[in-house]
Parts: structure tokens; C-alpha cells; sequence
């Protein structure tokens, strides 16, 4: 009483305390804005800034991976070209070669035999004008080919002819020049030794079907292709970029192989990759104008500047929420201090209330044990066997044993009720037996919850699985949790309906189902109801603790507990036990309910 009294007593604030509260209040509010204004510049700059300068290192990193990655492509197109154009000039010395070992020939070819020799040629390339044999000392010997007067011309003091018989190797291929015929054509000679001393054979190439074969090889948006001389004289160009022969405006390093620079042409910036030929002193040429060879780098480069600000606009707005979501929830934490506290005493006066409940059956049961104890003693009455008397008559003995009859079934049932009552509220330690599932729940239910359930117009359905195993458990703690969860189906339908005990075996483990016809639970209520002092019930009808205890004591059984719900489709709640075998592993004792 004393406890009671210093509650009420506390529970009656002065002005004074009000005051304080308000203050405290005010003082709660402003530190909190002041926290989140804090928060929200402290994560502002954590996350921030490492996105700006990140994105500042990244893009500079990728302008410049993009810039060497456009180059390098100009610079494999231009070897792949090379490589290409070495392989057209090795086949046609190939070709030309091969006429040194046709069937039949002879130093002395008749004008028929080198037309033959032309018509292979051209066979392999159209590229071929004419074809010519030389000897030694430079007059050609046998011809064939649009410019008949060139048989028997003197090529000694040419600059091709020369350079092959002079070199070491055993053929060359000349630059463009204007010759004899006065038109710009390229020669390719082959130098053989024959009975004793040297031969050369030679054909003319025209550039135009060269650059048509340049241009198959070279397709590409805005790239432009051509070949020079290391005097900087076009070979091979496109007539519209420029004439053969002409100077070329660029002229590659002599000194590498291949290289990409930058060049200024006709104020336009251009990308210029080139390669030396391998087969010729020729430099393959390859141009492309810098918006297009850079065209890839710029549009990644806009969509890098564009998702970096929206990145940094997301991020603003997520650090925004989140730190009003802390600070919310930093508030209400400290708004249900109080509310804890109050929970905590309603469930140490639950517990009270508890212990006197059970103290007040413990005292009813007294009265009944003198009431069960009378109706025997009444019995003797009418009993000679017992010293009765023995005058009373058989209808009267008759009545007034049914009246005791009566009496003995009435204190039978308040003797069940107060022993189920104290079975509830004793603390005891937990033994764990083997028991069924089936059995339990009828002790759960006989008796006054299956008439206080019939009088409030529900249905009581049991779907029992027969044959059914044992299960180790405690039952008094696990008739609480089939109790607690009858109770809250009972508390859910809340009118006419159907609560439904459903047993079954799955595997090594036994189920009870209880189902409920109620109005259901939401996805996120689901998510809590094994929190502890969290209920749906009205405030007054339920304290939050029964789910969060069923769930302790089934698993400290080696057991779960699952639900399955809808909102206005009802509820089940599954228990799962294991079955009580030898190879089984022994469940968690528990100390207490």
C-alpha cells in the first residue's frame, strides 16, 4: 500500500514540475534542431565532397583514357591498312616471280609468249598495265601492253632499274613517276639469274585502280586515306583531297614506324595516324577529323557531367531524408522513454495481479475441498452401510443424491478452473516429457474455454491428425502458448466466427495450426508481433508480451512459431515441434515461463 500510495503521490505534478517539463521540452526541441542542422552538414560533406572530387579525378582520367583510346584506334587502322597494303605489294612481286617459272619459258620470249604472261597478271589484279623482260644491260627484250613502242627501249640509265641491280635484294618497287609514256605509274621488278647471268622482268601498276584498293580497305566515317613518298609526294591520294605526285601539306617523322599526331588543316584539327610500309618507301597516311575521332569521348564526357550532377542531387535528397528520418526517430525515441516506463509498470502489476490470482484460487479451493467433503459425509448420512439411517425412503435417498450429484460436478468444475488458473501462474522449472500435441490442446480447451467460446458464437473446429507422435516439451509452458494463442484468435474474430486447431506430422516435426476467421494483420504488423509491448489490441486489452513469450518458450524447445495473414482474411499461426526420438537433439531447457 505504501508503494501503491508514493505512486499516486508521484503521479500528481506540481506547477513547479510543469514548468520544468515545458522547459525541458523546449530544451529537447532546440537541441534536436540544432543536431540535425549539424547531422545534415556533417553527411553533406562526408558524401559530398568525395562524389565532386572523384568525379573531378574520374572524368579528367577518362578524357584522357578516351583521348589515347580514339588515337589508338586511328593508329590501328593505319598498321591494319599497312599491313594490308605490304601483303597487295608482296602478292604482285609473287606474281610477277612466278613468270621466271611458267612452263616453256625462254630468254628470248616472242611477243604472243608476254601476252600470255600479261593476261596472268591481270588474271590476279587488274591492277596490272603491261609487263616487260629486260637483260642485263637494260634493253627490254620482249614486251606486252598498251605501249607497243616501248619494245626494245633502253631502261639502263632509269632510276628503277638502277636501284635493282645495284641493291642486294632481288626486287623493288619504284615510286610513281611520269617515264616513257609520260603517265604517272609505279613499277614493280624482279631480278633473276639465268644461264649465267642476270634477267629482269617488270610490270607497271596504275595508281588509280591502287587507290580504288585503297579505298575498299579503308571505309570509315570521316577518314580520309593516302600515300606518300619520303619526299612528301602523293602516291596514292583521293582527287579530290589532292593530285599524284603533288606535296603532301603533312609529312610523317622518317624516324618511326608508325606514330598519330595532331595537325592544323585548313583550320580544321585533324587526327593524323601514320605507318611506314614495309615493302616500299612509302608512309600510309590516315586522317580523321578530331570532332569525329573524338566524337565518342564527347558525348561520355556530357553524360559523365550529367549523371555526376544528378548523382550529386540524389545523394543531397537521400542525406536530406535520411537525417530527418534519424532525427524523427531520435525524437520519438525519447517521447516513448515515458511510455516504456509506463509499459513496464502495467506488466510488474500484470505479474502482481498474477500472483494474487493465483493466491485467491489457491483460497478458493479450500472451501471447495470442505464443500467435496460434506457431499460425502451427506451420502454416509443415507447410507446403513456407513451407520445411516436406514427409515428414510428410497425416493427421498434418491433425490437427495442427485442433488448431491449436482453439487459434486459443480465444485468438480471450480476445482478444474482454480487448477488451471494456479498451473498458469506457477513458476516452475521447466521438464520437458514426451506428450501429445493432441492430448495438450484438449487440456487447453475442455472445460470452461470451450464453453466460454460456444457462448460467444464461435465455432471451435479440431482437425486432429491421428496416430500422432510425441513431442519433448513442457506442458504447462506449452499449453500457455497454445492458451495465448487461442486467446488472440478469440480477440480477433471479435463476434461470430471460426477458430480452427489443426494438427499434422511433416518430417521429423509435428505442427499445430491455430487459424482464426478474424480481421487479419497488415505486412508490417506481421513484421513485429514477436516484439515485445508491441499489440494491435486496444489500449487496456493487451500488453504486447504473450506473443514474445509463446516465441521464447517454443524455441527454447527447439520449435518455431510462423504466421500467415491478409487484412480481413484472418490469421494462422503454425507451431513447429520436433518429434521426441532417441537420435533427436535434446531442446534448450528453459528456467522459466
Amino acid at each position: 500500500m505504501r508503494l501503491a500510495g508514493k505512486t499516486n503521490e508521484n503521479a500528481r505534478p506540481s506547477g513547479n514540475a510543469i514548468s520544468s517539463d515545458e522547459h525541458r521540452n523546449g530544451d529537447t526541441a532546440h537541441y534536436f534542431a540544432r543536431l540535425k542542422r549539424r547531422t545534415l552538414a556533417a553527411m553533406l560533406v562526408a558524401f559530398l565532397a568525395p562524389l565532386v572530387l572523384l568525379s573531378f579525378y574520374f572524368h579528367f582520367q577518362f578524357h584522357q583514357t578516351l583521348k589515347h583510346s580514339g588515337q589508338q584506334q586511328l593508329l590501328l587502322l593505319a598498321e591494319s591498312q599497312r599491313n594490308t597494303i605490304d601483303l597487295f605489294l608482296q602478292e604482285r612481286v609473287v606474281n610477277i616471280l612466278n613468270l621466271f617459272h611458267d612452263p616453256g619459258f625462254t630468254t628470248t620470249p616472242s611477243r604472243q609468249k608476254m601476252t600470255s604472261k600479261l593476261q596472268n597478271l591481270k588474271d590476279t589484279s587488274d591492277a596490272f598495265v603491261d609487263v616487260g623482260f629486260f637483260d642485263r644491260s637494260g634493253r627490254q627484250i620482249g614486251y606486252a601492253g598498251p605501249y607497243p613502242y616501248l619494245q626494245g627501249k633502253d631502261y639502263s640509265t632509269e632510276q628503277w632499274f638502277q636501284t635493282l641491280m645495284q641493291q642486294p635484294g632481288d626486287y623493288y618497287i619504284s615510286d610513281i613517276y611520269m617515264g616513257f609514256r609520260n603517265k604517272p605509274h609505279f613499277t614493280i621488278a624482279v631480278r633473276q639469274r639465268m644461264e649465267g647471268q642476270q634477267w629482269v622482268m617488270r610490270a607497271t601498276l596504275d595508281p588509280d585502280k591502287f587507290y580504288l584498293f585503297l579505298r575498299t580497305i579503308g571505309r570509315k566515317k570521316g577518314v580520309n586515306s593516302f600515300i606518300i613518298n619520303k619526299k612528301g609526294e602523293f602516291q596514292v591520294v583521293d582527287p579530290a583531297y589532292g593530285s599524284v605526285l603533288d606535296q603532301s601539306a603533312f609529312e610523317p617523322p622518317k624516324t618511326e614506324g608508325a606514330g598519330v599526331v595532331s595537325v592544323k588543316t585548313n583550320g580544321d584539327t585533324e587526327l593524323a595516324g601514320y605507318a611506314w610500309l614495309k615493302e616500299a618507301p612509302w608512309a600510309l597516311v590516315v586522317k580523321q577529323p578530331l570532332r569525329i575521332a573524338y566524337a565518342k569521348m564527347y558525348t561520355t564526357r556530357r553524360f559523365i557531367a550529367i549523371g555526376t550532377a544528378l548523382s550529386a542531387l540524389l545523394l543531397f535528397a537521400l542525406v536530406v531524408v535520411v537525417t530527418n528520418r534519424l532525427m524523427q526517430k531520435a525524437e520519438r525515441v525519447e517521447a516513448s522513454r515515458q511510455e516504456l516506463k509506463s509499459q513496464l509498470f502495467h506488466a510488474s502489476k500484470l505479474a502482481s495481479l498474477g500472483e494474487l490470482a493465483a493466491g485467491v484460487a489457491h483460497e478458493i479451493n479450500n472451501p471447495l475441498a470442505i464443500i467435496s467433503a460434506q457431499c460425502v459425509v451427506i451420502r454416509d448420512l443415507f447410507d446403513p452401510e456407513y451407520g445411516g439411517s436406514a427409515d428414510v425412503s428410497p425416493a427421498l435417498k434418491q433425490e437427495v443424491s442427485q442433488e448431491i450429484d449436482i453439487v459434486d460436478d459443480a465444485v468438480s468444475r471450480a476445482t478444474t478452473v482454480t487448477q488451471k488458473l494456479l498451473s498458469s501462474a506457477r513458476k516452475s522449472k521447466a521438464t520437458l516429457v514426451p506428450s501429445n500435441v493432441n492430448t495438450v490442446l484438449d487440456n487447453v480447451i475442455d472445460g470452461f474455454m470451450e464453453r466460454e467460446l460456444e457462448v460467444a458464437n464461435i465455432n471451435l473446429v479440431k482437425d486432429y491428425a491421428a496416430d500422432m507422435p510425441d513431442v519433448l516439451v513442457d506442458r504447462d509452458q506449452i499449453q500457455q502458448v497454445f492458451q495465448n494463442l487461442i486467446n488472440n484468435a478469440w480477440d480477433a474474430i471479435g463476434g461470430d466466427g471460426t477458430i480452427t486447431l489443426k494438427t499434422a506430422v511433416n518430417g521429423e516435426n509435428v505442427t499445430v495450426t491455430v487459424t482464426d476467421t478474424g480481421c487479419g494483420m497488415s505486412h508490417e504488423d506481421m513484421g513485429k508481433i514477436f516484439l515485445p509491448f508491441f499489440t494491435t489490441k486496444e489500449t487496456g486489452k493487451g500488453t504486447g508480451l504473450g506473443l514474445a513469450i509463446s516465441l521464447s518458450i517454443v524455441e527454447a524447445m527447439g520449435g518455431t512459431i510462423n504466421v500467415q495473414s491478409m487484412p480481413g482474411a484472418g490469421s494462422s499461426f503454425i507451431v513447429t515441434l520436433p518429434v521426441a526420438t532417441s537420435h533427436h537433439p535434446s531442446p534448450t531447457k528453459r528456467g522459466e515461463a
